[in-house]
């Protein structure tokens, strides 16, 4: 029986971000528990790095982001700008959220395989919009979603305002982002941000579960599934017709839709290779 991805993975830079394919799934395992799994810019840009290879790289079916210890995400690590001094120039805040945060959150949602965010515990800030822009979403009974910007006096960033009014409506986004109270796992899948909850024993297993499904499945009608949701609310009915009627001109040039259409004729379970 192979190694579990969270106990022994891949070690990667600074070993702040675990890394290992297992299964033709993509683990990704933040690891800096002292400090919730903040991100600093060198962990985003590494998490940008790993999701762009698992576009790219054919021996990859699907993607989990997790995290180690008590919390999943609690956002960026705001400790190094709160430490920087001198006059604010205008247009910094704006080019480093567009350049980063921002980046982060595309880089998700762009990922040409589909995405399992399996939420371990606390998920603020960042953090809640890594795991909301993730294409699944389970978490742990333990785990908390917490739009924390209003706390500290900012506007939501890193996508959230783009993420929660489709996820929940505008009423619930902003009242989740006006009081910036802690929303319990239980009231999250309840509001459909999430699919499942699971004793947190239970959360790598059921993650597995659906990653390895997801590995096995068409792996290119996947993509452009994805890419037909995530750009359905932002499209009128004709152009999304439209896409959708391409993405299926598309797809049935590939080995997986002739093998699913065989498989079918033949009354038998198809064999996705995810070309």
């Amino acid at each position: 029986m192979s190694a579990s991805p969270l106990e022994h993975p891949e070690k990667s830079r600074d070993s702040l971000i675990l890394h290992a394919t297992d299964n033709a799934v993509s683990w990704i395992t933040l690891n800096r528990p002292e400090a919730m799994n903040a991100l600093t810019p060198d962990q985003r840009e590494h998490l940008i790095h790993l999701l762009s290879d698992a576009s790219a790289d054919p021996a990859v079916r699907a993607v989990v982001i997790t995290a180690t210890g008590r919390g999943f995400c609690a956002g960026a690590d705001l400790r190094g700008a709160a430490a920087g001094s001198g006059q604010r120039v205008p247009g910094d805040v704006a080019r480093t959220i567009r350049l980063g945060a921002q980046r982060l959150i595309a880089a998700v949602l762009d990922c040409e395989k589909p995405v399992i965010a399996a939420v371990n515990g606390t998920a603020a800030g960042l953090g809640a919009h890594i795991a909301l822009a993730c294409d699944l979403v389970l978490a742990a009974e333990e785990a908390r979603f917490i739009e924390v910007f209003v706390r500290r006096g900012l506007v939501p960033d890193g996508g959230g305002a783009y993420l929660l009014p489709r996820l929940v409506g505008p009423h619930r986004a902003k009242e989740l982002m006006f009081f910036g109270d802690a929303l319990p796992a239980a009231d999250a899948e309840r509001l459909g941000l999430v699919n499942r909850v699971v004793p947190a024993q239970d959360l790598e297993k059921t993650a597995r579960e659906w990653a390895e499904r997801l590995a096995a499945g068409p792996t290119r009608a996947l993509a452009l599934t994805k890419h037909l949701v995530n750009t359905s609310l932002d499209t009128d009915r004709a152009t999304a017709f439209s896409a959708e009627a391409a993405a299926q001109e598309i797809n049935m040039t590939t080995a997986d839709a002739q093998e699913g259409v065989a498989s079918f004729v033949e009354r038998r379970t198809p064999r996705f290779q995810g070309r």
